[in-house]
């Protein structure tokens, strides 16, 4: 596809349909950037750093003009210093990362990156959605992490399967943020890098 068009830098299947909701043809090509970080960085830095890298690694990939969307979901919790709670590796991890969010208002951010294909601008921004999370008893999430729904999800749980109910409230952002995407933000970068949204809405 050389002709202009939308490119997902993502596998995610939630991150697809949410922008297949806005109305938006596109195609698919996962990016293989290193997801590692140095330091402690802030949340929304992560967010940005990764789907910035994720977007160029793609936009090298592709002839313009193409313009190709970033995205990567980080899960937070405040402390002292910020924790970062990435896509748990195993099932330990997973039941790990459930201990630490339970009764937590914790941050789930997602940062969001457009690169067009032969440029070097990247317009990039971050989300950020507070999460209150109910007290999670060891046998809910031994049953949850049987279950395998936290497997690919950033903190280990989708508020948008069954984990939805041991959340009690969302602040600040949408709930498509907390999903991996909010869609307002990718509509207002992909306009703002010049991206012609109408023709791809007529397809």
């Amino acid at each position: 596809m050389t002709d202009g068009g939308l490119v997902l830098a993502s596998a995610s299947p939630r991150r697809r349909e949410l922008l297949a909701a806005a109305g938006l043809a596109f195609v698919v090509d996962p990016s293989d950037a290193d997801e590692s970080l140095a330091g402690r960085p802030h949340p929304a830095s992560a967010a940005r750093e990764l789907a910035e890298r994720k977007a160029r690694a793609v936009a090298a990939r592709w002839e313009p003009p193409t313009w190709v969307l970033g995205a990567d979901t980080v899960v937070a919790v405040p402390g002292d210093d910020w924790t970062l709670l990435g896509k748990p590796r195993s099932e330990d991890e997973a039941r790990a990362m459930l201990v630490q969010l339970s009764d937590t208002r914790h941050a789930v951010v997602t940062g969001v990156s457009v690169v067009r294909a032969g440029a070097r601008d990247a317009w990039t921004d971050a989300e950020t959605t507070w999460v209150r999370m109910r007290t999670i008893t060891p046998a809910e999430i031994d049953a949850y992490v049987a279950s395998g729904e936290w497997r690919d999800k950033a903190g280990g749980y989708a508020i948008q399967e069954t984990a939805d109910r041991f959340v009690v409230g969302l602040e600040g952002g949408g709930f498509d943020n907390v999903v991996g995407l909010p869609v307002a933000l990718v509509l207002r970068l992909l306009e703002c890098a010049g991206a012609p949204l109408a023709r791809w809405r007529e397809r």
